[in-house]
């Protein structure tokens, strides 16, 4: 099978997300300060590895549908779909705050696609599922840190 262009677009939409999740998430991991300092930096270890693992997974199965994935910096720096994450050091409420956001976008990003993938190679939807379910519970994971036991339900957000 070869990728058409809608499906290589919109796994290269997927690609570029996960890239700029995994960068953000090791900006965040080299400078959050403050309570919980130690759980959240270990915790940004698993979501990291699981970016990078998940960006791979989608260069190489756009590479085995002969399409070209494109992750240099200039074309992530374009074409995210995540806010820029802050220069500097960062307090851990506010970096599980940003953190939970870049996740819920990576994951609004896949879907978005998710049906027009699934109508041309449910493989890569496939992916896309395992993709949007581990992202899915990291955020609930990171949320959780800042989340008052008095609270009723968690709201997802609107993107």
């Amino acid at each position: 099978m070869k990728a058409s262009p809608t499906l290589t677009g919109n796994l290269q939409t997927v690609l570029v997300d996960l890239i700029e999740l995994h960068v953000q998430g090791k900006q965040a991991h080299w400078n959050i300060v403050g309570t919980n300092f130690r759980d959240l930096h270990l915790q940004l270890d698993e979501i990291i590895d699981a970016a990078r693992q998940f960006a791979d997974d989608t260069a190489e199965r756009m590479r085995a549908l002969h399409a070209l994935p494109d992750g240099r910096t200039s074309t992530v720096a374009k074409s995210t779909s995540l806010a820029e994450f802050p220069a500097g050091l960062i307090d851990t409420h506010d970096a599980i705050e940003r953190v939970v956001a870049a996740l819920e976008a990576a994951v609004g990003t896949m879907r978005k696609v998710h049906d027009e993938v699934d109508e041309e190679d449910p493989t890569s939807a496939d992916l896309l599922h395992e993709f949007i379910a581990r992202l899915e519970q990291f955020a609930w994971l990171v949320n959780a840190e800042t989340m008052k036991p008095t609270a009723k339900v968690a709201t997802p957000s609107k993107k």
